[in-house]
């Protein structure tokens, strides 16, 4: 009876007789297809009246007993497992498959189940942090999910600042400057005034607080910043012990000195930013003694030989694949390898001999480069040099030991590269990059603009040649290429720039074919006007993201057909990736550790060859997270090293203008700020969109993207790096942040703006 019953009940199309008993309940509930509510059992088994409440009882007992549970939209599962239709939120990767969890899981003594999402249709779609409305199945020992739509973003965990009003009540000040609203806090555990903590929401809207879950510390601490971007976009930064046990393992394998190119007698150097944390290139430069090749240079680019310690399948390589990449803040970097190698024995430190892939190229007296290979070798760096150290040893300002055997031949092999950069005519935008400078308890000493130097560029061109030609190699040899893909500018996006760039009488043709040279003729007439800050700018957001892929699409702004990453494996995957496909390609694979459980293979895996695809966009997805997050860090300190200046008049330049007021910088140091429209007084402003303006209705005042202007800094929050500017005639603020109206948390108290919009998208908000 129990076995035909089992079939029958799999179909709602089927009424048994009867009322079911316990196990037929639990039969239908784990094999039906969809979610088994109350409804749906009682449809499957043919019952009303008297037998649904009879059917009620019975749900609650086996409840009561352990057996079932219930969840989403009433629907019942066996106890300890999943929901046939949950919400989940994705949280870990495996090689490449998505791991997930319930986002809800109540069962008291288990462990939330992690279930392998199955992903179809477009691929790379879902992402660490993503939530979906999933479909769920048990195999074997584990379970499966099967994605049906991706959910907006949670925010059930908060992030913020305690604080605490007059009246005594705490409120959540979040430290997302994009969020303006305060939430009032429930339970504050043992949080007090001014610690940054975890919460969760609690009750419904309208009547939202929180409960705080974690109090992480003092959000002015040193390092607090970086935790906040950490924790904010759920970047991993501790590593496993079975990671940090591999790691140690690893970092003592044999160099196998003679099974390497041996180019220990070179001067090789490695240049690099004064507060760098790890060295994984340096480089040499000669005149090349071939007669075949008069005015050439001979030159190689040596990387840290990153896939000799991190192999395929192993600990080290599904961390190093769920991180991405390296994420560089001003107070610590989040690195993707642990510091036994990151920092260690992948970098290439002076006078210790390393293991390395070396990039040799044959330049010609036109600078381009005729030939190249590949090689593992063994080198020890000459010297270790800071660009700036770098740059007045080659301009006679500092002496060195090293300016004639190293340093002067790689500048003269440089003015052949830059030739063929010429040549290229690669997209040249010259925008500023901020360098916070810390002292050695964590605080601020400076905010400035990293200085460009010729040494910088020298490096770079180096760089660019070796990435051309690992990509190069790999497709004569027919194998696979993590691409770094730059695609040109979408037809929307030039018409955007058309329209921007007309309010200043410059025309731009949409029907020609659109080159970098475009954007680089464009700028070039217009000289140093004054608006040339911000039509680089607009050019710059004009631009696609790249991303990386084994499609190659070219990188537009390099104008290069084929360009791969080699030269960072330390801190990008992709470039190990590539490493690896190099090892294959060139037959470098060196003898397998003895003991250990360091997996035998340097060389791509099978698993690889099948992901490549999957991999370039889950490490697009991690870089532009570590893009963002390093981003806002520095947006804090900036704040931060802005707030003992508040009430103060400095220069400043639009960057940004909406309906609700513009967004100004201060020249030199960044740092966007807003300007309200409604602190520029009683008149009315027009919102030209098509000119990024707002323009007085009686006055005819104009402030436009680029203008200059003196402001004075009103407010600077460095909990979420917001600044607030004021024109100098407005009335001066009374010091610390504005008041928050908290009958409406997180408005705060001001003279609604008066606009009126022109243009084709009134009231639509872009930055």
């Amino acid at each position: 009876m129990a076995s035909t019953q089992k079939q029958k009940s799999k179909s709602a199309h089927i009424r048994p007789a009867g009322f079911p008993t316990r196990e037929q309940v639990m039969d239908f509930i784990t094999t039906a297809d969809g979610p088994a509510g109350k409804r749906e059992i009682a449809k499957a088994f043919g019952l009303k009246g008297q037998e649904k409440i009879a059917l009620k009882a019975l749900l609650k007992d086996m409840a009561d007993e352990g057996l079932i549970d219930i969840g989403p939209a009433r629907a019942f599962h066996k106890m300890g497992g999943v929901p046939k239709v949950t919400v989940l939120r994705i949280v870990d990767v495996d090689d490449t498959t998505l791991i997930a969890t319930p986002e809800r899981w109540e069962a008291e003594g288990q462990p939330a189940p992690r279930l392998r999402v199955v992903e179809r249709g477009k691929r790379g779609a879902l992402t660490i942090g993503d939530r979906i409305l999933a479909r769920t199945e048990e195999a074997g020992k584990g379970w499966i999910a099967h994605p049906m739509k991706k959910l907006a973003k949670s925010t059930e965990m908060l992030l913020g600042v305690v604080e605490e009003m007059a009246d005594g009540k705490l409120w959540l000040r979040p430290v997302d400057k994009r969020i303006r609203k305060d939430t009032p806090i429930s339970d504050a555990g043992t949080a007090k005034k001014g610690d940054l903590v975890l919460a969760e929401p609690t009750g419904r809207p309208p009547r939202i607080s929180a409960r705080v879950t974690d109090i992480l510390g003092d959000p002015f601490a040193p390092r607090s910043f970086s935790m906040i971007a950490i924790h904010k976009h759920g970047i991993p930064h501790v590593f496993p012990e079975a990671v940090e046990e591999q790691a140690a393992i690893a970092a003592k394998l044999p160099l196998h000195e003679d099974k390497r190119e041996d180019l220990r007698d070179l001067p090789i150097v490695a240049i690099d930013p004064v507060d760098a944390r790890d060295h994984d290139d340096a480089v040499w430069a000669a005149p090349d003694e071939d007669p075949a090749n008069p005015g050439g240079y001979k030159a190689i680019v040596a990387i840290a030989d990153v896939s000799y310690y991190v192999r395929p399948g192993s600990a080290l390589d599904k961390e190093a694949r769920k991180r991405g990449n390296s994420v560089y803040f001003p107070d610590q970097v989040v690195p993707m390898l642990p510091h036994q190698l990151s920092s260690d024995m992948c970098s290439l430190r002076a006078g210790q001999d390393r293991a390395a892939m070396a990039c040799h190229l044959t330049i010609n007296a036109q600078g381009k480069v005729t030939a190249w290979r590949f090689t593992r070798a063994v080198i020890r760096v000459a010297a270790v040099l800071a660009y700036e150290d770098a740059q007045a040893a080659i301009d006679g300002q500092k002496a060195h030991e090293l300016l004639e055997p190293a340093l002067k031949p790689l500048w003269a092999c440089w003015a052949l590269l830059q030739k063929a950069r010429k040549a290229r005519d690669p997209l040249a935008l010259d925008l500023p990059e901020r360098r916070v400078v810390l002292d050695e308890y964590g605080k601020i000493v400076s905010v400035a603009v990293r200085e460009r130097l010729d040494a910088h560029m020298l490096i770079e061109d180096y760089m660019i040649a070796a990435n051309v030609a690992a990509a190069k190699a790999l497709e004569q040899k027919k194998a696979p290429v993590m691409y770094r893909v730059h695609e040109p500018p979408s037809r929307e996006k030039l018409v955007a720039l058309k329209e921007y760039l007309a309010t200043f009488d410059i025309p731009f043709a949409l029907g020609q074919v659109v080159k970098p040279s475009t954007f680089n003729q464009l700028i070039a007439k217009i000289g140093e006007a004054e608006e040339k800050p911000q039509i680089m700018e607009q050019i710059l957001r004009s631009q696609t993201q790249a991303y990386y892929s084994p499609q190659n699409m070219g990188h537009f702004g390099l104008a290069l057909g084929s360009y791969g990453h080699f030269t960072s494996p330390i801190r990008r995957y992709a470039d190990l990736l590539v490493h690896r496909a190099l090892v294959g390609a060139y037959g470098l694979e060196l003898p397998a550790p003895k003991g250990g459980d360091i997996p035998d293979r340097t060389s791509l895996s099978q698993d690889d060859y099948e992901n490549m695809g999957r991999v370039g966009e889950m490490i697009s997805g991690h870089e532009r997270r570590a893009m963002e997050a390093e981003r806002e860090t520095v947006d804090r300190y900036v704040a931060a090293f802005l707030a003992a200046h508040v009430g103060d008049v400095m220069q400043a330049r639009i960057t940004g203008v909406q309906n609700f007021g513009f967004f100004a910088t201060v020249e030199g140091l960044g740092g966007d700020g807003l300007v309200p429209v409604s602190t520029l007084g009683a008149e009315r402003f027009f919102y030209d969109e098509a000119s990024k303006a707002l323009e007085g209705v009686e006055s005819g005042t104009r402030f436009s993207v680029g203008q200059r202007l003196e402001l004075r800094l009103a407010e600077a929050d460095p909990i979420n790096g917001s600044l607030r500017f004021e024109l100098p005639d407005a009335p001066a603020p009374r010091g610390g942040p504005m008041k928050r109206d908290r009958t409406r948390p997180g408005v705060k108290r001001g003279r609604p703006g008066n606009i009126r919009h022109i243009g084709s998208s009134r009231g639509k908000h872009k930055k």
